[in-house]
């Protein structure tokens, strides 16, 4: 309706007559039908929304099964298929952290470290003392060649657990790559002596061997293939090192055992 006082202003600073146009209860109707329209349209836009964010971000039963059978196909090492799987998971569930780290476990292993490091950051805000996420943005780091960061994770995790085998094994890579191979071959030591894994004893081998100490190479070459001996790597090192020493037949033969296995 018209301000009366809007209206007798404007007729006093104006030499023009002022009409005035009735209003009709046609026209009042109308407007109250549209004002009702776009309260309506409102409360149905809300609704709607409301519905949305309830059936994507609060639907735990649906995010579960996406996220184990993306977590079947990693296992499977269908590791595309299984990211696919995580993502509806966390369009299910904005907080799921397991889904977070299983699709940056995906991504590191499709050589997506940018990606894996993402969801490893969201589950380190989620979960900040996860040691074994701390490990895989370390280890994702490293694969981007950000030597720091992944020395910073691999010393947050020795702070809260100084038996990591993982973390020392990182902090020893870190520290390889840098150059310092005499403090990497203690810290590769200290790995083995709580994991006497595979990598573990194949990564202080070839730290001996990238310093020249073919010695102890082929006895941690030796160890990780009494492990693994279907590792060709192991024998290729190891024939490096023999052949410094001047072993020659025992090189030609473990370069022999390493293409047998390879297919050659």
């Amino acid at each position: 309706m018209p301000d009366p006082e809007h209206i007798r202003q404007a007729a006093a600073e104006s030499d023009e007559p002022l009409i005035l146009v009735p209003v009709m209860a046609d026209d009042v109707a109308r407007q109250v039908r549209r004002k009702r329209a776009v309260i309506a349209a409102i409360i149905l836009a809300v609704a709607i929304l409301g519905w949305i964010l309830y059936h994507h971000a609060v639907d735990p039963v649906e995010a579960k099964q996406s996220y184990e059978d993306g977590v079947r196909l990693v296992y499977a090492s269908h590791y595309e298929q299984a990211i696919l799987n995580f993502n509806r998971a966390i369009d299910l569930q904005s907080n799921f952290a397991d889904a977070y780290k299983m699709r940056g476990r995906s991504y590191a292993l499709t050589g997506n470290p940018d990606k894996a490091i993402l969801d490893f950051n969201k589950v380190v805000e989620l979960r900040p003392q996860e040691i074994g996420v701390l490990l895989d943005r370390g280890f994702a780091y490293l694969d981007r060649k950000d030597l720091d960061a992944a020395l910073a994770d691999a010393v947050r995790v020795l702070m809260l657990d100084e038996k990591q085998s993982r973390a020392y094994n990182l902090r020893a890579t870190v520290e390889r790559a840098k150059g310092d191979s005499a403090t990497a071959i203690k810290d590769f030591t200290r790995a083995v002596d709580l994991a006497p894994n595979l990598d573990n004893l194949f990564q202080l081998g070839a730290t001996y061997q990238s310093i020249g100490d073919h010695k102890h190479a082929v006895g941690d070459f030796t160890q990780a293939l009494d492990i693994a001996p279907d590792q060709p790597h192991s024998y290729f090192a190891r024939a490096q090192s023999k052949a410094a020493l001047g072993d020659v037949k025992g090189a030609q033969k473990d370069i022999a055992a390493g293409r047998k296995i390879d297919g050659w």
